[in-house]
């Protein structure tokens, strides 16, 4: 918004028409044309609490917001004001000022705790404003109101069921500001004194116990210290006499109490430099159309009737919480098993194991959350909605390890489709080798981790499918094995005779090459000794002729009369001749000589002729057993 001339007086945002709260159409065409962030401060208090006055000081008018002194409240609702902010340029100032609250001419109390809950969750600034002091009624009130607030914006979520993380959350939540007319207290504790802000955090701060009627107690308080994350206290004194009160928007400071002035001067400076943009959750900061949305929003999820009523508060607050316990609950349930849970599960116990812990820990969240369930009837809806997700999960993971098993045979048992399509099983012994592929591929099944409960049944269901086309392939096996096995016969047979008429052929073949093989050993044995006989032969007739050659050069007197000496047995010299002969190319011829003491023959010229005519001479002498001469005399065959 350019200017405030477009606002020149507030207008009322949300209206109640006949007991229904309905968006005024107008103002909502005045937030869409606003493309600034808009700040947004909302007060609200019991009507006749000097909250209007607050809000005029806030636009910096000393009217605006109808200001009553009577007893009779103005239109029930919340009004809006939008001017351009004073303290932070291109940003726009949303008031809006609640209506009738607690007027029982006007309307009954659940459209008062609406009209609560709708300024809390419009606002970044929200402004309660109660009489005298902070008392327990009013923290209760408090607490109700933000538990109901909680509770709308969860209806209107897009995905309710979903657990908001706590940035989002502080981002959501607006900045609590209490303030408190007419105070009479003094602020101090144990005779020390203390500020308004130490004043209400001692208003909330818990009572020290464990038992479970102080949790109780301390609840509201925790609930609001959370929600409102920011909080501030200011204190009003009495501005003036209350017969002044009817011309209290008129009147100067001059004519108030200083210290109200006073007061109100640090609210206004506070409020308009501490107050934040409002934001939503992802850190989306509003704008004109978007608060336009949420307003229509807020007032549809009201119009519809799913919020409570609040005939009893004690009661309908314990609703409040505990169903937003079960809902906590069960989202904590879903986002356990989600993590935990990979389907499908092995076995059907691993799923009862993943369930039971994962409800321990939902019955742990909501007995955190819930709040006075005495017949414990919230718990019962828990467990019961718990049942019916294990149900769930159940045929969940049936279906699951039922898909996957599918799956699993289709792959496997491709190639066996493949090879009957081609007709590798359509001859004789087919239906083995089908039988043999088949648990071939089974075991591989069987391999197979995280097939789930449904594995066997999934896979008997398979083989059930194709017991058609193994009984085709049975039958199909048996007529061509029959009619192969008479063939086979039938070869075999003729295969036998001829084997036998090939052994018998061969045989005789071998007999006949054994007789000529025979034959030609037994000539080739008659051509050898033929050849060693005259060889033989040969060689002794040459040995002849070099023993008389060797004896007429050494012996001449031997070779005339060595038979008369050996006939008449001289003493003088008797000799011996002995004579080896060999089959190689050398004939030795041994002569021993033996001396009778009276004359020897002169070694030494008989072994010189022997050299000349090719002999080798090699001599030894054994004079210890003979008196005699060993000459060893060999020759060369040429």
């Amino acid at each position: 918004m350019a200017s405030e001339s477009h606002m020149p007086a507030p207008m009322c945002l949300i209206e109640n028409i006949k007991g229904q709260l309905v968006a005024n159409q107008e103002a909502l065409k005045i937030l869409s044309a606003i493309t600034q962030p808009v700040v947004v401060v909302a007060i609200v208090g019991l009507y006749r609490t000097g909250k209007s006055y607050l809000m005029n000081k806030l636009a910096g008018k000393r009217k605006g917001f109808s200001v009553g002194s009577t007893v009779q409240s103005h239109t029930k609702g919340i009004w809006m004001w939008c001017l351009p902010h004073p303290k932070k340029p291109s940003h726009t100032l949303v008031l809006l000022d609640t209506k009738g609250l607690g007027d029982v001419q006007k309307g009954n109390q659940n459209n008062d705790t609406h009209i609560f809950a709708l300024a809390i969750l419009l606002s970044s600034t929200f402004v309660y404003n109660t009489m005298n002091k902070i008392d327990q009624r009013a923290v209760d009130l408090l607490h109700y109101v933000i538990e109901l607030s909680n509770l709308l914006r969860t209806i209107t979520s897009p995905d309710g069921s979903r657990a908001e993380d706590a940035a989002d959350f502080q981002c959501f939540c607006p900045d609590l500001v209490w303030t408190l007319r007419d105070f009479y207290l003094a602020l101090e504790v144990d005779g020390k004194l203390i500020t308004t802000d130490e004043y209400l955090e001692n208003s909330l701060k818990p009572g020290q116990g464990t038992n479970q009627r102080l949790q109780n107690f301390n609840l509201p308080d925790q609930c609001i210290k959370k929600f409102f994350p920011v909080r501030k206290c200011f204190v009003f004194d009495t501005p003036t006499h209350r017969k002044k009160f009817a011309q209290l928007e008129t009147l100067c400071n001059d004519e108030l109490n200083p210290d109200f002035v006073q007061q109100v001067e640090e609210f206004y400076s506070y409020i308009l430099n501490h107050s934040k943009p409002k934001t939503l959750s992802g850190g989306i900061k509003v704008n004109g159309p978007y608060l336009e949305s949420l307003v229509l929003t807020y007032v549809n999820a009201i119009s519809s009737g799913n919020l409570p009523y609040m005939e009893n508060s004690v009661l309908t607050l314990a609703q409040i919480k505990n169903s937003t316990a079960v809902k906590k609950a069960i989202a904590h349930y879903d986002q356990q098993m989600s993590q935990k849970v990979q389907l499908p599960t092995e076995t059907l116990q691993e799923l009862l194991d993943l369930h039971s812990a994962s409800k321990r820990e939902a019955i742990r969240v909501f007995m955190e959350n819930s709040f006075q369930d005495v017949d414990q009837s919230f718990q019962k809806e828990l467990e019961t909605l718990l049942e019916a997700k294990q149900s769930d999960f159940y045929k969940q993971n049936l279906k699951a390890s039922s898909d996957y098993c599918s799956a699993l045979l289709q792959d496997i048992f491709q190639p066996l489709e493949e090879g009957v399509k081609q007709g590798i099983y359509s001859k004789p012994g087919g239906f083995r080798l089908f039988v043999q592929k088949t648990e071939k591929l089974k075991a591989m099944y069987y391999q197979k981790p995280r097939k789930g409960i449904q594995a066997e049944e999934t896979l008997q269901k398979y083989l059930q499918s194709r017991e058609s086309v193994s009984d085709s392939i049975l039958q199909m096996d048996l007529a061509l094995t029959k009619r192969e096995k008479e063939i086979e016969e039938a070869r075999v047979k003729a295969e036998a005779a001829k084997a036998e008429a090939q052994r018998l052929e061969a045989i005789q073949r071998r007999n006949q090459e054994m007789l000529v093989e025979r034959e030609r050993l037994h000539q080739q044995q008659v051509r050898r000794m033929e050849r060693n006989r005259a060889r033989d032969l040969a060689m002794y007739w040459r040995a002849q002729e070099r023993r008389l050659q060797i004896e007429r050069i050494m012996f001449p007197e031997l070779v005339k009369g060595i038979w008369k000496n050996y006939t008449n047995e001289k003493p003088k010299m008797r000799g011996k001749m002995d004579m080896h002969g060999k089959e190689g190319s050398r004939t030795s011829f041994f002569y021993l000589l033996r001396d009778s003491n009276k004359k020897r023959l002169k070694r030494s010229e008989s072994i010189l002729k022997l050299k000349e005519e090719g002999f080798t001479i090699r001599s030894s002498n054994s004079r210890e057993k003979f008196p005699h001469q060993k000459i060893h005399v060999s020759y060369s065959k040429s």
